[in-house]
């Protein structure tokens, strides 16, 4: 275990933090905790382009309703090893690689003695990371899922074009090119807060925004060709996939315009132990919202975690 930076002064999270480095596989990944509550462990699992940072008001939500706390840098983002030299390219060959994250997260989280038990809150990308784990049997008691990726948001007539162009960008060594219409620059500094598609609330905007603008190396651009076409095979075998035997609560804005919404409430409508939440009004990034719903989405949470600690 080797201590990791932590942008502290950035993160706006209670104090107590233990920040390292781990291996996963080839790529060496950084995870943080805060091992301040009793009530068990709540796992966060990032979207894409996210770091730790981004997530220290979420750990003091949780911290404050009793529960420890374990975030990831995913292989690719936030200050984890990233695959190519152009470090703004998101990119993974196969989301398998997520998984190898998430097994490293857990060895630490045991040898660290975080509280049992094990909770999951898991928000856009790390939605697919997340079902993926439940489906793998991991020891989650229960989960939450925020915007989950289930689905790539594309226009229908894309979704044939893009699947063909994916399966061709790697053998023809073009799989390392950004998809279209995409970037090298993160979105939080592309576009103003007026019609971003992240959050209605200013303030935490700001927060996000100012994340980056004082370490850029906490910053993404757009996904690879290859990583959309991973993305694009693991969504569909996990919508393939029976839903697993674990109470969940699924949050989605009604104005959530970066996952495919109709895949999310397929697997929620047959769901026998889960239910999907709307949140009238909500963007994407229903934890980094307006106030009111950033405490009902943790009090939700919350209340779903006490409910299986037993």
């Amino acid at each position: 275990m080797t201590p990791a930076p932590f942008h502290a002064e950035l993160a706006d999270a209670p104090p107590g933090e233990t920040c390292v480095w781990l291996t996963a596989g080839a790529a060496r990944i950084r995870v943080a905790w805060w091992k301040l509550g009793e009530k068990g462990t709540v796992f966060v699992l990032p979207g894409r382009t996210e770091g730790i940072e981004k997530y220290g008001r979420a750990a003091g939500d949780l911290v404050q309703r009793g529960f420890s706390v374990c975030i990831i840098d995913w292989r690719g983002q936030g200050l984890a090893d990233r695959a190519l030299p152009d470090r703004m390219s998101g990119h993974v060959d196969d989301f398998a690689e997520y998984q190898e994250d998430l097994d490293a997260m857990l060895v630490e989280a045991g040898r660290a003695g975080l509280p049992k038990p094990y909770f999951l809150i898991a928000h856009s990308m790390g939605g697919a990371i997340g079902l993926r784990a439940l489906l793998r049997g991991l020891p989650f008691k229960a989960a939450v899922f925020s915007a989950p990726m289930w689905g790539i948001s594309m226009a229908a007539w894309l979704r044939p074009v893009a699947a063909m162009v994916t399966a061709l960008s790697q053998p023809f060594g073009f799989g390392h090119r950004l998809t279209p219409t995409t970037s090298g620059e993160s979105y939080p500094l592309q576009v103003p807060f007026d019609g971003n598609v992240l959050t209605s609330d200013r303030e935490m905007w700001a927060y996000m925004r100012r994340q980056i603008e004082v370490v850029p190396d906490l910053g993404l651009g757009g996904p690879t060709l290859t990583w959309l076409g991973a993305a694009l095979r693991e969504c569909a075998g996990l919508m393939a996939a029976r839903a697993p035997d674990v109470p969940t609560i699924t949050a989605l804005g009604t104005v959530e315009k970066v996952v495919d919404v109709a895949p999310v409430h397929l697997r929620m409508a047959g769901w026998s132990n889960g239910q999907l939440d709307l949140y009238p009004g909500a963007e994407h990034e229903i934890m980094m919202e307006v106030p009111s719903s950033r405490e009902r989405f943790f009090d939700r949470a919350a209340s779903l975690f006490d409910a299986r600690r037993g």
